[in-house]
């Protein structure tokens, strides 16, 4: 077994206990969730298995230096004195994130800057040659964090934000992260116990994560590649057993998942983006109008969807909302309906009480993802059985 340390997964807001329980399944321990951040314990082979099998990490960092600072020349100064060439080559590429939440620094891009300057110049007095910024494909992606006056430096294991996960080729109009999707399928409680519908399918990102979750598929599998396999510890032989372990975990699933859409390029993009993602025989994909839809057996069911708002298509909202909660009370009861809603005076017009509110974000626009239990028969004779 290898030593454990401390690793830091970022995620979006509003996932963050939703991240923490995904990590503790796959066996980190040491589990505190921050702010759109989580922080755990893991060994090498662990930072393998997040990077593969977390659905709602955007990234999984690796931090190496954490100390105050109080200026930008305070900040070159103990960069530099960081032993950079453990982690990289000379000849190698890099790239510097850098966020801060500080009144003493706060332009991020001159924080990148001035840390991308301490790591050439150590190399360049050490070695007489530097590596080169490469900002899409480096060897070696750098995330400096500064909170007030604290500095953590941390490696990116990752690479690109792991929301890529690499099945899209095409999107629609205003597609939805696949983190976020993934966090909504997980916040609703549904794990493949019955049939799921997303009635508004788009670019088919819900129905691809949802199946991914049902049949326990690692949700980074057809990623190109992770940051760290350019690493100079990478070790091959142990991603290749993790990825195999993971593999062997995969269930089957024997309900159906099933998409809706109008739109002749939505239904094309969609039923494109789950073959990528080999979900084909999990998930299938109709042209149909969900408000001339009705459920077709008594079985429970779960709907989940993300209906669009009039920055995304011109629409009456007033009235699009109206028919939501108007095709859930007449054409689906004994359905979980999870809407992801970015228009909060929309809501309203649904006409039905969510039994539960979760405040997430989609992109900047700040969002609700609310609950609607639609019973069978009414809800008094549901309580008395």
């Amino acid at each position: 077994m290898g030593k454990n340390y401390q690793m830091v997964a970022k995620t979006l807001f509003g996932l963050e206990e939703v991240l923490a329980e995904e990590l503790r399944k796959l066996g980190a321990s040491g589990v505190t969730a921050g702010r759109r951040s989580v922080s755990f314990m893991g060994d090498l082979g662990f930072m393998y298995k997040a990077n593969l099998c977390c659905r709602t990490a955007i990234k999984i960092l690796k931090p190496i230096s954490s100390f105050p600072v109080f200026s930008e020349d305070d900040l070159y100064n103990k960069v530099k004195k960081i032993a950079w060439e453990e982690y990289l080559n000379a000849d190698g590429t890099l790239a510097v994130d850098a966020t801060v939440h500080s009144q003493q620094f706060t332009h991020s891009k001159f924080i990148a800057l001035k840390t991308k300057d301490a790591i050439v110049d150590r190399f360049r007095e050490r070695e007489g040659k530097r590596p080169n910024v490469d900002l899409m494909h480096p060897n070696l992606r750098i995330n400096l964090h500064i909170d007030r006056n604290r500095c953590t430096v941390s490696l990116d294991s990752s690479g690109g934000s792991l929301h890529k996960r690499g099945y899209k080729t095409a999107n629609t109009l205003a597609p939805l992260n696949e983190v976020l999707a993934a966090g909504i399928v997980l916040l609703s409680g549904w794990s493949g116990q019955c049939d799921l519908l997303d009635p508004m399918s788009g670019s088919g990102t819900i129905l691809a994560e949802a199946a991914m979750i049902a049949c326990n598929i690692p949700p980074n599998l057809n990623r190109d590649e992770f940051g760290f396999e350019h690493w100079p510890d990478f070790d091959p032989d142990l991603y290749e057993t993790i990825e195999n372990a993971a593999l062997n975990k995969i269930r089957d699933f024997h309900y159906k998942i099933k998409g809706f859409d109008l739109d002749g390029k939505a239904l094309q993009v969609s039923r494109g983006n789950i073959k990528n993602a080999n979900l084909g025989e999990f998930v299938t994909i109709e042209r149909q109008d969900f408000f001339e839809s009705s459920k077709v057996d008594d079985t429970p069911s779960f709907i989940i969807f993300n209906p669009p708002y009039d920055e995304r298509l011109s629409i009456d909202t007033e009235a699009f909302y109206q028919k939501i909660g108007d095709t859930l009370k007449r054409g689906y009861p004994g359905t979980q309906a999870w809407m992801l809603c970015g228009n909060l005076e929309a809501l309203k017009s649904v006409g039905l009480r969510p039994s539960r509110k979760i405040k997430l974000f989609n992109g900047k626009l700040e969002s609700r993802l609310v609950r609607y239990e639609m019973y069978s028969g009414s809800k008094k004779a549901k309580k008395q059985h």
